[in-house]
């Protein structure tokens, strides 16, 4: 299991390092599935125009054991192999990379629903704080937005 959190600033890391880091798992021999998600900065939406994504967390340490937790019991109620979350903080731009999540798994179908869930639990359990500014003035939303 990898999860890291990490300001925009420093390491990038790709889906593609997570999946070369899954295909290393003593269970690869028994896998059939990898699925990544990238979750980034979306530029636009209805009545916005942004322009930049300042993304915070009030406590980074319980943040990842939240994200240890939830991949722990993904893993147990879909009978996945591994898991990897990278979760970006700081300040971002139309583009840049926010989420990262590698599932790899026997089949497809309990990988891709562990996937789905860990996205899901992540976004609305976790304490992220996000501020959208844009030309129309600034907006934020807590965990679950």
């Amino acid at each position: 299991m990898t999860v890291r959190i990490i300001e925009a600033k420093e390491d990038k890391i790709s889906t593609s390092d997570l999946v070369d880091d899954l295909k290393k798992s003593r269970k690869i021999d028994y896998s059939g599935a990898i699925y990544t998600f990238e979750g980034f900065v979306r530029g636009k939406e209805e009545n916005m125009d942004l322009e930049k994504l300042v993304l915070t967390l009030p406590d980074k340490e319980k943040a990842i054991a939240e994200i240890e937790s939830i991949i722990e019991t993904v893993k147990i109620k879909y009978n996945v192999f591994e898991i990897s979350v990278v979760h970006y903080i700081g300040e971002f731009y139309t583009g840049d990379s926010l989420f990262l999540v590698a599932v790899l798994g026997a089949h497809r179908n309990e990988s891709l629903k562990a996937l789905t869930e860990i996205i899901e639990k992540v976004k609305y359990d976790v304490e992220f704080k996000k501020e959208e500014i844009s030309k129309q003035g600034k907006r934020t939303i807590l965990a679950g937005g």
